[in-house]
């Protein structure tokens, strides 16, 4: 097993909360040091190592340069990044793909809320898994021996996820004269992302009692629904990936369709994002837009909370690239998705207009899916989480190894030696064979 002497990590931002400091306090376990950069006060309130960090106080102009000069004056030989397209971590990348640095991307688990994504070099629109092919993965399973985990009977971070983004954005309204340049990659002011994560937390118990309600009529109505999976608008996976530029622009799409192609004894089922905040009145969107169409009587909008009460009597599911479209097809539920996601593969995600998907869904290859789950499950998804004290030591336990290996974590599978430097040699007797 490997050892991290002679490693220098630089991690950038990641999620909101503790897990970065904690993961580079064990870098520094295996002989490594970790540095970290800091881009405004909720960065450095959560780094507690001072003397490895550096405040990067200058705008994004200067990023260019000064990330250079850190790398050269701290020998930096991998960059850790939580998300992969916000400016400063794609020019990062770039910059570390230019120098042959090892770059690790942490992001939401494809297969959440259970899992955390863990890759080399991009995630999402951006993964290795794009260009794979189910035939692939089911050739590399076919000779793996397949032990992957499954849920937890109880496992959820949401209200540690809710909490810490408050805690990160206050410190930033507080403690950030020290960067006075700073400029966060979504559209929101800081003042205003406090506000929004401030009012999601008084106004949380009315939605949950909207959503116990709406929730409860949709399912007790007898009638047959299709279910909208939402997405944050603010969602790198949207804003990047997606051939829409905005959610109502999707919502019009979905609502347009649904009015012209769906039985007419069918609902459509809006269901928000659980860490929707409410930056834009989307029920209200909803609900214009289904008058607009008269269909006001057969739409309804959920805010919030779990999915699977909701999913699991759907007649089927539509999304932009949501994850949480796996959920769907782990279901067996006909998904009909139109942004960049691992998941859009000709097995699983149908290619009929969105009209024609409405008025008769085709059922994904269900066989196809669960093996394509399977690969996931031994690849890139971690169990664990950012979040909760609980998860982020089941995830803390497996990943240091694999910021280590030489492999990625589609290599260090197909060759049998996950998260091992050995698996380097299996790799070139397997090359040379």
């Amino acid at each position: 097993m490997a050892d991290g002497f002679g490693r220098n990590f630089l991690l950038l931002q990641g999620p909101h909360g503790p897990f970065f400091n904690q993961l580079g306090t064990l870098v520094e376990q295996t002989g490594a040091t970790a540095w970290r950069v800091g881009f405004n006060g909720g960065d450095a309130f959560f780094w507690r190592n001072k003397a490895r960090f550096i405040a990067h106080a200058e705008g994004f102009e200067a990023w260019p340069a000064v990330l250079s000069t850190i790398i050269a004056e701290k020998s930096i030989t991998d960059i850790v990044l939580y998300g992969d397209t916000r400016p400063i971590h794609a020019e990062a990348i770039k910059r570390a793909k230019a120098l042959d640095l090892g770059v690790h991307v942490f992001e939401e688990g494809y297969l959440r809320p259970y899992w955390v994504n863990y890759e080399r070099s991009g995630a999402n629109g951006n993964s290795r898994l794009m260009a794979m092919t189910v035939a692939q993965m089911q050739k590399v399973l076919r000779k793996a021996k397949i032990d992957h985990t499954e849920a937890p009977a109880h496992w959820g971070d949401i209200r540690q996820h809710a909490y810490y983004s408050f805690v990160y954005h206050l410190q930033i309204l507080l403690n950030n004269r020290t960067y006075p340049n700073y400029q966060s990659h979504r559209a929101d002011r800081v003042a205003q992302e406090f506000r929004t994560y401030l009012r999601r937390v008084l106004l949380h118990p009315i939605e949950i009692l909207k959503r116990y309600i709406t929730t409860r009529r949709i399912i007790h109505s007898g009638q047959a629904y299709h279910l909208v999976l939402m997405q944050l608008e603010h969602d790198s996976a949207f804003l990047m990936h997606s051939p829409f530029t905005s959610m109502p622009e999707f919502l019009r799409c979905v609502i347009k369709a649904f009015a012209a192609g769906a039985p007419r004894h069918h609902r459509l089922v809006f269901k928000a994002h659980p860490l929707e905040s409410g930056r834009r009145a989307l029920a209200r969107d909803v609900a214009a837009l289904a008058a607009q169409y008269k269909i006001a009587d057969r739409v309804d909008y959920v805010p919030g909370g779990k999915l699977a009460q909701l999913l699991d009597h759907a007649r089927s599911a539509v999304t932009v690239n949501s994850t949480a479209g796996q959920q769907a097809l782990w279901r067996g539920i006909p998904l009909k998705a139109f942004g960049k996601a691992v998941y859009n593969k000709p097995q699983f995600v149908s290619d009929l207009p969105l009209a024609e998907f409405f008025a008769n869904p085709p059922y994904p290859d269900n066989a196809a899916y669960l093996d394509y789950r399977r690969y996931l499950l031994e690849t890139s998804q971690l169990p664990g989480g950012y979040y909760s004290a609980r998860g982020r030591r089941q995830l803390l336990r497996q990943v240091i190894d694999m910021l280590l290996s030489d492999l990625d974590p589609f290599e260090a599978f197909e060759y049998g030696n996950s998260a091992s430097l050995s698996g380097r040699a299996n790799k070139k007797n397997h090359q040379a064979n």
